[in-house]
């Protein structure tokens, strides 16, 4: 069994990150994703570096293991080829407003009517029941407005800034995988499909404010908001480097103040307990700023080990690469892909001792798989070429 999800089919209807970042998982998973895409192909394959046009590296590895069909949505033959391949799918999702699918002929109520099993998620930027909703939104929208860049400011070393990573879109990608299963499983019991809302700002609302609602969580509220110590966190500056140190609970601070020499704060009150410490996070971290700029990383390394104090490098990127622990948990894997040649590509992170998903084809070009899914719904090669010629949909981009 080639994962979990085996036998699952999902028509990906999204485009940039957040969507295909979900439906890459599902595919590793073992679902049957097919990724439709128009003519000019989704946003993510522009992006550089890449060897070949519309093959750019987030693409590799936003679409690994899924099969690529060109469809022309506008255009009434190619919404009925949707709809053809949707009565037999058990899954559709889709990332643009829930307007523009209503325009399309693609609502819920459109896709239920050829098949009433269906799984129709929609993963957007707001609730359909808030003033918000039809709004636009992209990562840095989201990020901006629920309160990340200046959460990252808020110990005022550096100016408002988003997370260096897609984080709302992928925050949000994994809410769209749980949501699909959750929903194959609510329909294997009961035999009914549903349409699911997955909000962007929702998501990393509760994402955020699950950390830092703090004293608003009371009403009446007891203080403000903010979790204090991740708010000051960050990596230490060394004699040599950086450090990532956490010297957390009651027993890692009484083994860590003897060790380097300052048992004298054993009967401080600010270092007396973990409540104590918390009200003082900022005086404990600047302490353990100066103290840690006084050794290398390498003595630091040595003798944080030693007491059973959680110590960690401050890797780059690059670093990742050839980090052991993931080497040799078989984390990367080199592909061969038909176009780009040799490429690294991510296992996915999960191990199964059942239905261990199996490595999957590399990300597909763009309409790849058209004529093959095209067949599969029906059409004769005929009717592909017609399509093909009317250009409701494109053949492998040589």
């Amino acid at each position: 069994m080639a994962g979990p999800l085996e036998g699952v089919r999902i028509l990906d209807l999204t485009t940039v990150v957040m969507g295909p970042f979900a439906t890459q998982i599902l595919a590793e998973l073992g679902a049957d994703v097919i990724k439709v895409e128009p003519r000019e192909g989704d946003n993510m394959r522009h992006a550089g570096p890449m060897k070949s046009e519309g093959m750019g590296h987030l693409h590799l590895h936003l679409n690994r293991g899924k099969r690529d069909l060109v469809l022309d949505l506008k255009q009434p033959e190619g919404r009925a080829a949707l709809l053809r391949l949707a009565k037999r799918a058990d899954v559709l999702i889709y990332n643009v407003r829930p307007a523009a699918m209503q325009r399309l002929g693609l609502s819920y109520d459109d896709v239920r009517a050829v098949n009433p099993r269906i799984i129709y998620v929609g993963a957007y930027g707001y609730s359909e029941r808030g003033p918000n909703a039809g709004r636009a939104a992209y990562d840095d929208l989201i990020q901006g407005g629920t309160g990340l860049p200046w959460l990252a400011s808020r110990n005022g070393t550096i100016a408002p800034h988003y997370a260096p990573v897609n984080l709302a879109d992928r925050v949000t990608g994994l809410h769209v995988t749980y949501a699909v299963n959750a929903a194959l499983f609510h329909r294997e019991r009961t035999g009914e499909g549903q349409a699911v809302e997955v909000p962007m700002y929702e998501s990393v609302a509760q994402f955020v404010l699950g950390d830092h609602l703090a004293g608003l969580s009371y009403v009446p509220p007891i203080g403000g908001t903010g979790y204090a110590r991740l708010q000051e966190r960050r990596p230490y500056a060394t004699k040599d480097g950086w450090l990532c140190v956490l010297v957390y609970n009651d027993k890692q601070w009484r083994r860590f103040l003897p060790a380097v020499g300052r048992d004298d704060l054993l009967q401080d009150e600010r270092f007396a307990s973990q409540g104590k410490r918390a009200a003082n996070i900022a005086a404990i971290y600047a302490f353990l700023a100066d103290l840690f700029k006084t050794r290398t990383n390498a003595e630091w390394t040595a003798l944080l080990e030693s007491i059973d104090v959680p110590v960690a490098p401050m890797r780059t990127v690059a670093d990742l690469v050839t980090d052991p622990h993931l080497v040799e948990s078989g984390f990367f894997v080199q592909e061969n892909h038909p176009t780009e040649g040799a490429t690294l590509a991510l296992r996915t992170p999960t191990n199964w001792s059942k239905s261990q998903p199996e490595p999957r084809q590399p990300a597909p070009r763009l309409g790849e798989h058209s004529a093959e899914i095209l067949r599969e719904a029906g059409y004769s090669d005929a009717e592909i070429a017609g399509l093909a010629q009317k250009q409701v949909t494109q053949l492998m981009n040589r």
